[in-house]
Protein backbone atom coordinates (compact mmCIF):
# COMPACT_ATOMS: atom_id res chain seq x y z
CA UNK A 1 0.00 0.00 0.00
CA UNK A 2 0.91 3.64 -0.77
CA UNK A 3 2.27 4.84 2.38
CA UNK A 4 0.55 8.37 2.13
CA UNK A 5 -2.51 6.78 1.39
CA UNK A 6 -4.69 6.83 4.44
CA UNK A 7 -7.98 5.60 4.88
CA UNK A 8 -10.76 8.65 6.77
CA UNK A 9 -14.04 6.13 7.40
CA UNK A 10 -14.00 2.11 7.59
CA UNK A 11 -16.56 -0.18 7.98
CA UNK A 12 -16.57 -2.39 10.92
CA UNK A 13 -16.67 -6.32 9.65
CA UNK A 14 -15.57 -7.87 13.62
CA UNK A 15 -15.57 -6.75 17.25
CA UNK A 16 -14.17 -8.96 20.04
CA UNK A 17 -14.91 -7.14 23.09
CA UNK A 18 -12.75 -9.19 24.81
CA UNK A 19 -9.48 -9.35 22.14
CA UNK A 20 -8.63 -12.26 20.33
CA UNK A 21 -9.82 -15.53 21.89
CA UNK A 22 -6.07 -17.36 21.26
CA UNK A 23 -4.69 -14.54 23.02
CA UNK A 24 -2.84 -16.07 25.90
CA UNK A 25 -2.46 -13.09 27.66
CA UNK A 26 -4.41 -12.58 31.21
CA UNK A 27 -7.77 -11.15 30.55
CA UNK A 28 -7.02 -7.70 32.10
CA UNK A 29 -4.38 -7.09 29.41
CA UNK A 30 -6.09 -7.96 27.02
CA UNK A 31 -8.34 -4.77 24.70
CA UNK A 32 -11.30 -4.71 22.74
CA UNK A 33 -10.28 -5.41 18.77
CA UNK A 34 -12.24 -4.56 15.80
CA UNK A 35 -11.84 -5.70 12.68
CA UNK A 36 -12.74 -2.89 9.44
CA UNK A 37 -11.97 -2.46 5.74
CA UNK A 38 -11.29 0.98 4.65
CA UNK A 39 -14.08 2.85 2.56
CA UNK A 40 -12.35 4.48 -0.03
CA UNK A 41 -9.19 1.90 -0.44
CA UNK A 42 -10.32 -1.76 0.68
CA UNK A 43 -7.35 -1.86 3.01
CA UNK A 44 -8.28 -4.20 6.53
CA UNK A 45 -7.27 -2.91 9.49
CA UNK A 46 -7.08 -3.83 13.05
CA UNK A 47 -8.77 -0.90 15.39
CA UNK A 48 -8.76 -0.26 18.86
CA UNK A 49 -12.08 1.54 19.98
CA UNK A 50 -12.09 4.38 22.76
CA UNK A 51 -12.40 3.10 26.31
CA UNK A 52 -16.37 2.33 26.86
CA UNK A 53 -16.88 2.23 23.15
CA UNK A 54 -19.15 -0.56 21.95
CA UNK A 55 -18.86 -1.18 18.03
CA UNK A 56 -21.10 -2.50 15.96
CA UNK A 57 -21.05 -4.91 12.65
CA UNK A 58 -20.98 -2.69 9.55
CA UNK A 59 -20.62 0.25 11.99
CA UNK A 60 -19.16 3.03 9.70
CA UNK A 61 -16.44 4.55 11.78
CA UNK A 62 -14.02 7.72 11.47
CA UNK A 63 -10.46 7.10 12.08
CA UNK A 64 -8.80 10.08 9.74
CA UNK A 65 -6.73 13.05 11.40
CA UNK A 66 -9.49 14.83 13.25
CA UNK A 67 -11.04 14.46 16.37
CA UNK A 68 -12.05 10.51 16.42
CA UNK A 69 -15.05 9.64 18.47
CA UNK A 70 -15.48 5.87 18.36
CA UNK A 71 -11.69 4.74 17.86
CA UNK A 72 -8.65 5.34 19.99
CA UNK A 73 -6.11 4.39 17.30
CA UNK A 74 -5.20 2.07 14.28
CA UNK A 75 -3.05 -1.22 15.36
CA UNK A 76 -2.43 -1.74 11.96
CA UNK A 77 -3.21 -3.81 8.43
CA UNK A 78 -4.10 -7.04 8.89
CA UNK A 79 -3.73 -9.81 6.28
CA UNK A 80 -6.83 -11.74 4.84
CA UNK A 81 -6.02 -14.52 6.75
CA UNK A 82 -5.82 -13.18 9.56
CA UNK A 83 -9.51 -12.01 9.87
CA UNK A 84 -11.63 -13.65 12.16
CA UNK A 85 -14.54 -15.88 10.79
CA UNK A 86 -17.28 -13.51 11.08
CA UNK A 87 -15.03 -10.40 9.71
CA UNK A 88 -14.59 -12.90 6.53
CA UNK A 89 -17.77 -13.64 6.27
CA UNK A 90 -19.30 -9.60 5.92
CA UNK A 91 -16.04 -9.12 4.02
CA UNK A 92 -17.72 -9.43 0.51
CA UNK A 93 -21.04 -8.24 1.80
CA UNK A 94 -19.61 -5.05 2.90
CA UNK A 95 -17.55 -5.07 -0.44
CA UNK A 96 -20.70 -5.32 -2.44
CA UNK A 97 -22.23 -2.47 -0.33
CA UNK A 98 -18.98 -0.26 -1.12
CA UNK A 99 -19.13 -1.35 -5.02
CA UNK A 100 -22.81 -0.31 -5.25
CA UNK A 101 -22.35 3.03 -3.06
CA UNK A 102 -19.85 4.25 -5.12
CA UNK A 103 -20.96 3.11 -8.82
CA UNK A 104 -19.81 5.97 -10.17
CA UNK A 105 -16.25 5.26 -9.33
CA UNK A 106 -16.12 2.08 -10.34
CA UNK A 107 -18.12 3.05 -14.05
CA UNK A 108 -15.62 5.17 -14.85
CA UNK A 109 -13.07 2.27 -14.51
CA UNK A 110 -14.39 1.42 -17.32
CA UNK A 111 -14.19 4.34 -19.27
CA UNK A 112 -10.21 5.26 -18.09
CA UNK A 113 -8.83 1.85 -18.10
CA UNK A 114 -5.41 1.95 -20.24
CA UNK A 115 -3.11 -0.98 -21.24
CA UNK A 116 -0.67 -1.71 -18.45
CA UNK A 117 2.00 -2.81 -21.45
CA UNK A 118 2.12 -3.68 -24.66
CA UNK A 119 0.16 -7.34 -23.90
CA UNK A 120 -1.67 -6.58 -21.36
CA UNK A 121 -4.92 -4.06 -20.49
CA UNK A 122 -6.22 -2.81 -17.38
CA UNK A 123 -9.84 -4.11 -18.37
CA UNK A 124 -7.98 -7.92 -18.79
CA UNK A 125 -7.67 -7.75 -14.94
CA UNK A 126 -10.81 -7.88 -14.18
CA UNK A 127 -12.48 -12.02 -13.67
CA UNK A 128 -14.15 -13.00 -16.72
CA UNK A 129 -12.71 -10.24 -19.16
CA UNK A 130 -10.59 -11.40 -21.94
CA UNK A 131 -9.26 -9.68 -24.71
CA UNK A 132 -12.67 -9.61 -26.68
CA UNK A 133 -14.83 -8.18 -24.13
CA UNK A 134 -11.85 -5.44 -23.58
CA UNK A 135 -12.18 -4.43 -27.34
CA UNK A 136 -15.84 -4.72 -26.99
CA UNK A 137 -15.74 -1.88 -23.78
CA UNK A 138 -13.17 0.16 -25.71
CA UNK A 139 -15.70 0.37 -28.57
CA UNK A 140 -18.29 1.14 -26.89
CA UNK A 141 -16.91 3.26 -24.38
CA UNK A 142 -15.28 5.89 -27.27
CA UNK A 143 -18.96 6.01 -29.06
CA UNK A 144 -20.19 7.31 -25.54
CA UNK A 145 -18.70 7.08 -21.75
CA UNK A 146 -21.09 4.31 -19.80
CA UNK A 147 -22.71 6.05 -17.02
CA UNK A 148 -23.69 3.03 -14.77
CA UNK A 149 -23.79 -0.74 -14.35
CA UNK A 150 -26.96 -0.87 -16.01
CA UNK A 151 -25.86 0.79 -19.15
CA UNK A 152 -22.77 -1.34 -19.04
CA UNK A 153 -25.36 -4.15 -19.11
CA UNK A 154 -27.10 -3.37 -21.51
CA UNK A 155 -24.62 -1.81 -24.69
CA UNK A 156 -22.25 -4.96 -23.55
CA UNK A 157 -24.76 -7.80 -24.28
CA UNK A 158 -22.03 -10.81 -23.43
CA UNK A 159 -20.24 -9.18 -20.78
CA UNK A 160 -20.01 -10.70 -17.24
CA UNK A 161 -21.82 -9.05 -14.60
CA UNK A 162 -19.24 -5.68 -14.46
CA UNK A 163 -20.24 -5.67 -10.71
CA UNK A 164 -19.49 -9.02 -9.54
CA UNK A 165 -16.40 -8.32 -11.92
CA UNK A 166 -15.08 -5.42 -9.63
CA UNK A 167 -16.15 -7.24 -6.21
CA UNK A 168 -14.62 -10.52 -7.13
CA UNK A 169 -11.02 -8.24 -7.97
CA UNK A 170 -10.62 -6.79 -4.75
CA UNK A 171 -10.76 -9.68 -3.07
CA UNK A 172 -8.47 -10.95 -5.58
CA UNK A 173 -6.48 -7.77 -4.96
CA UNK A 174 -6.86 -8.26 -0.85
CA UNK A 175 -5.50 -12.30 -0.89
CA UNK A 176 -1.90 -10.38 -1.73
CA UNK A 177 -1.71 -12.51 -4.85
CA UNK A 178 -2.22 -10.09 -7.30
CA UNK A 179 0.73 -8.67 -9.70
CA UNK A 180 -1.01 -5.34 -10.69
CA UNK A 181 -3.38 -3.82 -8.01
CA UNK A 182 -6.65 -1.69 -9.65
CA UNK A 183 -8.61 -1.05 -6.30
CA UNK A 184 -6.18 -1.98 -3.30
CA UNK A 185 -4.82 0.77 -1.34
CA UNK A 186 -4.78 2.90 -4.64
Amino acid sequence: MNPQIKEEYAIVLDYLPNGYPLDTRPSHLKTPIAQAIGKDHFVLLELVPKKGVTLTIHDEVYMGEGKRDQVHHISGKVPIEKLTRTAHAELTIVIEELVKKHEKRFVEFFNRAFPINARRHQLELLPGIGKKHMWEVIENRDEKPFESFADIKKRLKLMPNPEKAIIKRILLELEGTEKHILFVGH
